[in-house]
């Protein structure tokens, strides 16, 4: 276990901002001799914690018990009873509560390949959403000065395509709209020759991809990984379709299409099971005695 100098609120703030899995675990009651008082927290993570709860092999227990919901994927609020003689081992004689309430962070990442106008509204957009999101851009300062305040946002100048296609983690969620086609054209081919993008799409029109199909077609692409490239972004129709777009053209508008497209096809467990605690087990944490 590694333990962290940070304080429990400022890593929970900066766990929350990363869209890092975490814990946080409260000590929300306690009866007899125990090491902390009520109110005490930590922050947990897979591979690290932040503050204490007194320590001992219940302290151990409650990390354990935080990491095997990270691990399992389990959101939400749940309540571990400890009596500080039986189930932890130790001599205080005491019992003690502990609330867990475990944040799976962003499982969810789009990558976004261009900081121009629809790029800058795409990031803006996704700024509520649940998802990390990695900006990329082989120009330099091309990023906005408000790029550093948005939570789960990183700035990457990347000017070699098949280096940041690279550096992607699986399962990722690409949009290519970048400001010369040959980069798009090279994002596309790396993105396809990786195999494990969830979805892919680029921003053109029905030439653009007629053009990009055929030279990506000779470069050795299947049909099959081609009709995953949903271009142009943001039209209805369904992937590779080709119909002009309609309607508001600008950058916002775009952007909100392109979004709202996306929405479909992720799937966001981060938000967990807030259903809450049983009923019983709330009544007792307004008790002076502990739920066992």
């Amino acid at each position: 276990m590694s333990t962290q100098a940070e304080s429990w609120h400022a890593a929970l703030h900066r766990l929350q901002r990363e869209g890092v899995p975490h814990a946080l675990a409260t000590q929300v009651t306690s009866a007899g001799s125990t090491p902390r008082e009520p109110g005490a927290r930590m922050v947990i993570t897979a591979d690290a914690v932040y503050d204490t709860l007194g320590g001992g092999t219940f302290e151990w227990q409650t990390i354990a018990a935080a990491r095997q919901r990270l691990a399992d994927g389990r959101a939400g609020m749940s309540l571990e009873a400890f009596s500080l003689g039986g189930r932890s081992g130790q001599c205080c004689g005491g019992f003690v509560n502990v609330l867990l309430e475990v944040f799976p962070g962003s499982t969810t990442t789009l990558a976004v390949f261009g900081a121009g106008h629809v790029g800058r509204e795409l990031v803006r957009l996704a700024a509520p959403l649940p998802w990390r999101v990695r900006w990329h851009d082989s120009r330099v300062d091309a990023f906005p000065d408000w790029a550093p305040d948005q939570p789960r946002l990183a700035c990457r100048h990347a000017p070699d395509p098949a280096e940041a296609v690279a550096a992607l983690p699986p399962g990722v969620h690409a949009l290519v709209l970048t400001h010369d086609h040959a980069e798009d054209r090279a994002l596309v081919d790396a993105l396809l020759a990786r195999g494990d993008t969830a979805s892919l799409g680029l921003i053109g029109s029905k030439s653009k991809w007629a053009s990009f199909r055929r030279r990506l077609h000779e470069a050795g692409h299947g049909e099959q990984a081609l009709a995953g490239v949903r271009c142009p972004i943001g039209t209805a129709a369904g992937p590779n379709q080709g119909e002009k777009r309609g309607g508001d053209k600008t950058p916002y508008a775009i952007a909100i299409a392109a979004i709202a497209e996306l929405l479909p096809l992720v799937v966001s467990p981060e938000r967990g099971d807030q259903r809450g605690l049983d009923p019983a087990r709330l009544r007792s944490m307004l008790t002076d005695e502990p739920h066992q």
